[in-house]
């Protein structure tokens, strides 16, 4: 019963700091994936054109509908490949009534931002329907949570009605990061996986040791690059991982090219690469909350010999601060009754403590009872008594007796006083 006074815990996860460089991308998102905190946005709500970052919700709509990613083969259509003719689009080079793997055309989808790929497996899943896969791709994106997204094809190619927001694709990335090969695929270089000849390349030079160039950061691990010109710009998805803290970047909207069609460097890896080094520098992991420790005592009442009971936190906390914030600097504001009555037992949520730092909430945690307490049936029934006496229906019985009684009393005293002038008064002889 106590339980359910309280709203249960919900933790924002949420301590965005300022950076102290500039930035390219019109929408930006950094999030610490150990403690799923959210450590730096710039827009992340406003709708964006996603470009070639849709192939990642692609992958997870064909991850999930094949049961056998390698071996499950899918024919190449003459038709799907047509489709793309005159788009400029970005191919993994698939040749008509060749038959290839679900997991050969991922990669083909992944590592060299293969269109073609990306319809083909489409089509596939969709059952020669890619409308019906674009809807699957939008329901997926419902069930996630993402709220400004919707997808009208399944690699990007540019359409009012095709968008999403950097907060969104990070949802939606997280959770492809936990489907099969996903990680593997979009951390792969180069690959022979189609043909020796054919060599896979990918278009993501933060992985790329050799084409990469300054763009190369080695702490960088996948995801996806996109861009559709000056309608996206520059957009990519990457993970980082450095002294076994990793951080999930999405990058949208940098400058792609000039006036003069001169294009511009890729300022979505260049944010991203600075981003991650920010990071690393001035952030660490710092425990907020001990399990162990008090966090509150209040009164307890009907328990025998024992007035207050200790609240500790159910669980530690622990999150992603700046290096030189003093943990005491934490605002706590605890969500606790003046007092509960026993029997209590141990593990009990009895209230909570909303966390905060620098007016931004970092968490909720439930307050438990950290012991087993009974219950004075012998102070209850006291308690009741007392409660009985002093109750107001009580108190006015009492009065309407007293009044009662004061007018019996004041009955019999008229009465008495009646009778005794009615009395017969003795004459006594003078002598």
């Amino acid at each position: 019963m106590l339980s359910a006074l309280f709203i249960p815990p919900i933790n924002a996860h949420a301590a965005e700091f300022p950076i102290d460089f500039g930035v390219h991308c019109t929408s930006l998102y950094l999030e610490n994936l150990d403690t799923e905190t959210v450590v730096y946005t710039k827009n992340p709500d406003q709708r964006r054109y996603p470009a070639s970052t849709t192939k990642i919700m692609t992958y997870i709509i064909t991850a999930e509908n094949v049961n056998d990613l390698k071996n499950t083969m899918v024919t190449v259509k003459s038709s799907i490949l047509h489709m793309l003719d005159g788009t400029g689009s970005s191919m993994a080079g698939l040749r008509a009534d060749e038959k290839l793997s679900v997991y050969q055309l991922l990669n083909c989808m992944m590592i060299p931002s293969g269109n073609d790929a990306a319809l083909i497996l489409a089509d596939y899943i969709g059952k020669g329907d890619i409308k019906k896969f674009v809807e699957m791709m939008n329901a997926k994106a419902k069930e996630l949570g993402c709220e400004d997204t919707h997808f009208v094809n399944p690699h990007g190619l540019n359409d009012p009605d095709h968008y999403t927001t950097v907060r969104d694709m990070a949802r939606i990335t997280k959770y492809a990061r936990t489907l099969p090969e996903f990680i593997e695929i979009t951390n792969t270089v180069t690959s022979d996986i189609i043909g020796e000849d054919r060599y896979l390349v990918t278009t993501n030079s933060m992985i790329d040791p050799v084409r990469g160039g300054e763009l190369y950061y080695p702490y960088a691990e996948g995801i996806k690059t996109g861009s559709t010109g000056n309608d996206s710009g520059y957009c990519l998805v990457s993970t980082a991982t450095k002294n076994k803290y990793t951080y999930l970047c999405v990058a949208y909207g940098a400058p792609y090219e000039d006036e003069e069609h001169e294009l511009f460097e890729n300022g979505a890896m260049l944010d991203s690469i600075n981003l991650y080094d920010w990071a690393f520098d001035n952030l660490s992991i710092k425990t907020v909350l001990d399990r162990k420790e008090l966090a509150k005592e209040i009164k307890l009442e009907f328990a025998w010999n024992k007035d207050t009971i200790q609240l500790s936190p159910a669980h530690s906390y622990s999150t992603i601060l700046p290096d030189d914030v003093d943990i005491s600097t934490i605002t706590k504001t605890y969500k606790v009754p003046e007092s509960i009555s026993a029997p209590v037992s141990d593990g009990d949520v009895i209230g909570k403590v909303e966390l905060s730092y620098n007016d931004q909430p970092l968490a909720t945690i439930d307050l438990i009872a950290t012991e087993n307490i009974d219950r004075s049936e012998l102070l209850s029934a006291l308690d009741s008594l007392k409660g009985f006496v002093t109750s107001q229906p009580f108190i006015i019985f009492i009065i309407v007796v007293a009044v009662l009684a004061a007018v019996y009393f004041i009955i019999i005293l008229i009465f008495r006083r009646k009778k005794r002038s009615q009395r017969p008064v003795k004459k006594y002889r003078k002598f």
